[in-house]
């Protein structure tokens, strides 16, 4: 069984080899390379199955390559594995992971054990797996009336690519009325209408991408990814 490991940090892609060699008796060959692109290359070029990816690298981020990797090849087993407990990142995995496939999402802060555990899990096993510590850390940040929804969120990420509301509509396949519902709930959720803001005239929508970014709701590797998706629904629109 060969693993590929997309990690740009040398002493993290070291750690991560030890604890494959030694929760993957099964393992024959590991491969590393050091961003999403190289690794993505890798992954078609050698049929790799099993893929463990850091998410934040120079080039091409981790959710990129997983979503060209699991257009190809959609049942690929990845194991993410991240700094970060960014809601946006879970966002991002859910909407590119293709139906039954197997992948996994633990903090690099996580013991090795639970490394190891998750690597079986997801690699070998062939389940899905989520850190614990990452769902507490996102309801510690927020009560579950301030969570926002996906339905929220579509319209976040349109609001943050600099979509006016009849746009967004379209794309989300809203009417008018329903985005600008999804937009007042935002504003409330994001803390946009603050004391601070009824003395001074902000723009909201621009409170709103400030206040998203500051959360780690949204982050730079989804808006990425975001703009990508909306220059090719534009290209489709004009067709």
């Amino acid at each position: 069984m060969k693993v590929l490991i997309v990690e740009d940090d040398q002493f993290h892609g070291a750690y991560l080899q030890d604890a494959l060699v030694e929760a993957l008796p099964e393992v024959t060959e590991i491969i590393q390379f050091s961003d999403g692109a190289a690794g993505e290359d890798e992954a078609r070029r050698g049929k790799i199955e099993a893929i463990v990816m850091d998410l934040q690298m120079d080039r091409r981020n981790g959710i990129e390559a997983a979503r060209a990797i699991w257009s190809e090849r959609p049942q690929t087993r990845i194991l993410f594995w991240s700094n970060y407990a960014d809601e946006a990142y879970l966002r991002g995995i859910a909407q590119i992971v293709p139906e039954d496939s197997a992948y996994g999402y633990i903090l690099k802060t996580a013991s090795r054990e639970r490394l190891k555990l998750a690597l079986r899990a997801v690699l070998i096993e062939g389940q899905i797996m989520v850190d614990r510590e990452i769902h507490r850390l996102q309801k510690s940040s927020t009560s579950p009336r301030m969570r926002i929804d996906d339905s929220e969120f579509a319209v976040l990420v349109d609001l943050a690519l600099g979509l006016q509301d009849k746009l967004i509509a379209e794309r989300q396949g809203m009417s008018l009325r329903t985005v600008q519902n999804r937009l007042l709930s935002l504003y409330d959720k994001l803390g946009v209408d603050s004391e601070l803001d009824e003395h001074i005239a902000l723009n909201k929508r621009v409170r709103a991408l400030n206040r998203a970014l500051f959360t780690r709701t949204i982050n730079i590797e989804i808006l990425d990814a975001a703009q990508r998706d909306l220059e090719k629904w534009l290209a489709g629109r004009r067709t």
